[in-house]
């Protein structure tokens, strides 16, 4: 299986079910196992607000690191000291400024923490996994869509300068609008990338899905090769499936974990109770693993 959003395969950018308008921002997400689930897309200015707070964050945190060699400078007032303090700054400011959105998106969850204040998160457009090198693409084209039309919207000039900054500026002013003139939102860098920024909403916790029909289960167990065929993503993936309670959905998630896995035990066990029961045992093999500092994140994840 894949994970919500980061792993299978979006056929089309077509809404599942009845058909939708173009502009009503859903899109279908069929996995490998063939499991359709929907996605909808960041709206514009879910994204905007979400690089605002990035934004917030990363000057709160450059004011800090600056603060503290100020301090460190004044308590050994030593020239070298301030010489070395000023190259070590200039080395914070680049790696606050260039890795902060290459260190968050690269992680399971692929959202800053303003993404994640928004319910937003980075996925594959290809349905494909979201890689190391799609990250850097898309945030290296960063440079071009917001701090160069920020130097041309800042730039001053007279007579023939003041023309060439704003050709300038209305020129690289489209890549800031660019998100507007597609159906998915997409930026240049996503583009550059083969990314997609979809919704992540969080839900009000239901009940936990590892407890529900725990009596009927009681009696299905997996041997720990049976569940280390899957990972973290696909544990969610479950949990999205179970969640939703579409009975074809379960049947066929079902049928194929137990092709999978080689299951041999009984053949009458009702499809979410065997669901049920293997979530559970699932996460519970993933958490016990974890103890041990040993995190899978997917299928494809071998120690």
């Amino acid at each position: 299986m894949s994970s919500e959003g980061a792993t299978g395969r979006l056929k089309g950018l077509r809404p599942r079910g009845k058909p939708a308008a173009p502009s009503d921002g859903w899109r279908e997400l069929v996995t490998p196992e063939g499991v359709d689930l929907r996605l909808k897309v960041g709206a514009y200015v879910e994204r905007f607000v979400a690089l605002l707070l990035d934004f917030l964050i990363l000057l709160g945190a450059l004011v800090a690191f600056s603060i503290l060699a100020l301090i460190v400078a004044w308590a050994t007032k030593a020239s070298w000291v301030t010489e070395a303090l000023g190259v070590v700054w200039l080395l914070g400011v680049f790696v606050i400024r260039n890795f902060y959105f290459l260190i968050f998106e690269i992680q399971p969850r692929a959202a800053t923490p303003g993404k994640r204040v928004m319910g937003l998160r980075v996925v594959a457009a290809d349905g494909g996994r979201l890689t190391a090198d799609a990250v850097f693409a898309r945030n290296a084209m960063r440079e071009v869509e917001v701090v160069l039309p920020l130097t041309f919207f800042l730039a001053r000039g007279d007579g023939v300068d003041a023309v060439l900054v704003t050709l300038g500026a209305i020129w690289t002013g489209t890549f800031v609008l660019f998100p507007l003139f597609n159906r998915d939102r997409r930026r240049l860098g996503d583009l550059a990338a083969g990314t997609i920024v979809v919704k992540s909403p969080r839900k009000l916790l239901q009940p936990d899905l590892a407890d529900t029909e725990r009596a009927a289960a009681q009696g299905v167990s997996f041997s720990h090769a049976q569940l280390d065929v899957y990972g973290i993503k696909e544990l969610h993936v479950l949990e999205e499936v179970l969640r939703g309670g579409e009975r074809k959905a379960i049947a066929e998630v079902a049928s194929r974990i137990r092709a999978k896995i080689g299951w041999d035990g009984a053949a009458d066990i009702p499809d979410r109770t065997f669901l049920n029961a293997y979530y559970a045992g699932l996460r519970g093999r993933l958490e016990s693993r974890m103890l041990f500092g040993r995190r899978r994140r997917d299928k494809f994840d071998v120690d």
